[in-house]
């Protein structure tokens, strides 16, 4: 039997590492949190590449003319950031629907009326006058010009859908939380709605009003970075389960 070696000193030698089988539980384990952390980085890509869609879109919408919103309707396809125009003389004086909302950290409301179309396939349409804080909402619900001094014109919008943590809308209170246009274009009593949103630019509304805000400001891109950070974890998670077959003999 021999003896454990030791140093010139007398001190024992450190045990060298030894590869260690590894366990089905464990290694089970750790490939889930390496398929997950992938699965999110490559989510994140996908982001990636919508978002810089989104935002080339709504640079080329800069400065593109608007189109006649029943030719678009009735050319149908992607309508997702398009500028359009079309007639609704009193859309001031129409029914509106208050749907919650926050912009620039202040909460409120986008006023929601729905006007009349004439062909493209849809009866009406509903549009989105703009934002209004909640201290100024039901000033800006009084009825306001007789008519309108110029056409409509605005960015078609499909909505985003609700997610699992968005309120149920409140239809007997008006109160909205989710762009559902089948139901708000009910409660307007508009028959055949277009299935977007039309987000008012022009013409603005007389002082009071709710304040136009056809597309999002200062939208944030970082997916990118967010699918290093997930990818990075991913082979940290590798390396920490290699390194766990490595371990030291005990003594």
């Amino acid at each position: 039997m021999t003896s454990d070696p030791v140093s010139p000193w007398g001190a024992r030698k450190p045990a060298a590492p030894s590869f260690q089988r590894p366990r089905v539980i464990s290694t089970l384990l750790a490939l889930l949190g390496v398929l997950i952390l992938l699965g999110l980085g490559e989510w994140q890509l996908q982001r990636l590449t919508w978002k810089e869609d989104l935002l080339a879109r709504i640079a080329a919408l800069q400065n593109a003319p608007s189109k006649p919103l029943e030719t678009l309707l009735k050319a149908g396809g992607d309508l997702d950031y398009v500028r359009a125009s079309f007639t609704c003389p009193d859309l001031e004086r129409r029914p509106m629907l208050r749907l919650f909302s926050v912009r620039e950290g202040v909460a409120g409301y986008r006023l929601i009326a729905a006007c009349p179309v004439a062909g493209g396939g849809a009866a009406s349409i509903l549009v989105d006058r703009g934002f209004v804080s909640l201290e100024k909402a039901d000033a800006a619900m009084t009825p306001g010009r007789a008519e309108l001094p110029e056409p409509v014109t605005g960015v078609l919008r499909k909505g985003d859908k609700p997610t699992f943590v968005t309120p149920a809308n409140r239809i007997e209170t008006n109160l909205w939380y989710s762009r559902d246009v089948p139901a708000m274009a009910k409660k307007l009593g508009a028959s055949n709605p277009a299935p977007v949103f039309l987000m008012l630019e022009q013409p603005a509304p007389l002082a009071g009003g709710p304040t136009p805000a056809p597309v999002p400001i200062d939208i944030p891109n970082r997916h990118l970075e967010y699918a290093i950070t997930w990818f990075g974890l991913a082979v940290a998670l590798v390396g920490v389960y290699v390194a766990s077959l490595f371990r030291k003999r005990p003594d």
